[in-house]
């Protein structure tokens, strides 16, 4: 079982990115999937979770409006879309798998600073 984050870079505030994440070794089209994300000294937190077939997505407070999970499950890859990036959003960003089992992936950096 793999999750591969990818995608995270510096990027100035207000700035864009997408992440992707692409699975393998389990039944991706079968799992909730969702975007974690941990910043120097707190806590792992949920950022956004979409179903398993994509009709259902959430999002937390802080995010909503600006970034947009999305998954292609032809692909076995799930997306984050992350626009109006602002600096409290530096943090290590995480794929999560979950229905009978979980799975996390080891994360990528996203910075956003001038």
């Amino acid at each position: 079982v793999q999750l591969v984050e990818s995608g995270g870079t510096l990027v100035q505030p207000g700035g864009s990115l997408r992440l992707s994440c692409v699975a393998s070794g389990f039944t991706f089209s079968s799992y909730v999937m969702s975007w974690y994300r941990q910043a120097p000294g707190k806590e792992r937190e949920l950022v956004a979770r979409i179903s398993s077939g994509g009709g259902t997505t959430n999002y937390a407070g802080s995010v909503k409006g600006r970034f947009t999970i999305s998954r292609d499950n032809a692909k076995n890859t799930v997306y984050l879309q992350m626009n109006s990036l602002k600096p409290e959003d530096t943090a290590v960003y995480y794929c999560n798998a979950v229905r009978t089992s979980l799975y996390w992936g080891r994360g990528t950096q996203v910075t956003v600073s001038s």
